[in-house]
Order: C-alpha cells, then structure tokens, then sequence
C-alpha cells in the first residue's frame, strides 16, 4: 500500500518540488499544511494571503489544512492539528522542503515523532547543491514569481521576478543561497505539470512587512489550462 503524507506547504518552489518528487515516487499526498499565525494574519515566512494558498490547493486538486496559531505557541499547535489530521486522513508521515538546514530538520523530526509519523525530506542534500537544485525547479515546467525579498539582501527589483535562466544568472552574481533557504527571497508557485488549472497573478502592488518587501496581487483567479490538439 502507497504512503499517505501530509506536506508542509508554504506555496513556495521548495514545497512544490517536494510535492513532484513524491508524487514521482509514488507516495500520496493526501493534504497540505500551511501555518498562519494570528499576529499576522498571513502563512508563516512568505506572508502570503491564506486565499492564494487555498487557490494552489484547488488548482493541484489537494485540501489545504491551515494551522492559527501564535509565535508563542507555533510548535504546541502544529503538534495538535498534526495528530488530528493524522488520524482523519489517515497519515503515514509529514513531509518537509527543506534543502540543508539541520535546525529545520530537528524540529520537522520533533514534531513528527509527536505523532507518531514519519518524517520525510524529499529534497534533502548539502549546501553546495542549492544552485543545482534551483536549476532542476526551472528545467520541472514549474512556473514561479519572486514575492517577498529580505531589504537587507534583495532590493525590491527582484520582485515579480520570474524563475528562469535568467534568474538563474542573476542570483549566482549574489552572495547568497541560490535558493534563498535562509529566507532571502520567497517565491509564488501559479502553473505546472501537476496543476490542473493555473492561476492568474494580476493587479500587483509592492507592500512592506517587517524588515521585508512584499509583492502583493490584488487579483487573482484560477485559469483552464490551454490544451494541445491532436
């Protein structure tokens, strides 16, 4: 029998290639999970709208379990609704996007053991293969926008960037990770082969949040994809 897994989804290019690479193994992946603190009101790390995250849900066709909870108490209410949906989707595991991170993965572990569930990183590797990494996601047909970029790193010329060999070249020229695995840039994921329909980004506008820059779309909707004849 096929594993069941849940997938902590942040919307981003890392969680949608975990999301291929699963499913590429065959491993099923019955829901996501999205973390949406109250103080702020938007997904945990990107600062994204909780209705675009449920629009990728739609477009891949898998639910999206959100998570309220506060910074205080982030880790006790992950734990909490990772038992539930445990049980109501019956899950082998959870798993993660992480790249390199031990730290990440120590607390992916922790809460994982918590219920009992295998935790599973599809991407895991080291440090010198980021810039590898991101090149496979732009050779997958994965089509991703830059939406939110740390000041102090990025200025907000790299938003609304789209994730290409273009890109590619760009960011090599910078002193960062290539995948931005420490929060340098965050990325959209609205099209790819495992989307059924695509969403449309349109309307977009730059806000601030914290000591990041957000871009923000003010429209959005979902798209039949177009289909080749013959």
């Amino acid at each position: 029998m096929n594993k069941r897994v849940a997938l902590s989804w942040s919307g981003g290019k890392d969680s949608c290639m975990a999301l291929d690479v699963l499913k590429g193994k065959g491993i099923e992946v019955a829901c996501f999970i999205t973390t949406v603190p109250r103080e702020i009101g938007r997904t945990f790390g990107h600062g994204e709208k909780m209705s675009l995250v449920k629009l990728q849900g739609e477009a891949l066709n898998i639910p999206v379990e959100f998570i309220s909870c506060t910074f205080e108490d982030y880790t006790l209410s992950f734990e909490t609704v990772l038992k539930r949906i445990k049980e109501e989707y019956g899950l082998d595991g959870i798993a993660f996007g992480d790249l390199y991170l031990e730290g990440h993965r120590e607390w992916g572990e922790k809460v994982a053991e918590s219920a009992n569930l295998e935790a599973i990183y599809p991407l895991w590797g080291k440090k010198e293969d980021a810039l590898q990494a991101l090149q496979t996601f732009i050779e997958s047909g994965y089509q991703a926008v830059v939406i939110r970029v740390r000041e102090d790193i990025l200025d907000d010329s790299w938003l609304g960037k789209r994730l290409d060999f273009t890109f590619l070249d760009d960011i090599k020229m910078k002193e960062i990770c290539p995948m931005g695995e420490s929060g340098e840039y965050h990325t959209f994921v609205f099209d790819g082969p495992l989307f059924n329909k695509k969403i449309v980004l349109t309307q977009p506008e730059i806000i601030s949040l914290e000591t990041t820059k957000k871009l923000e779309f003010l429209h959005y909707e979902l798209k039949q994809k177009e289909t080749l004849n013959g």
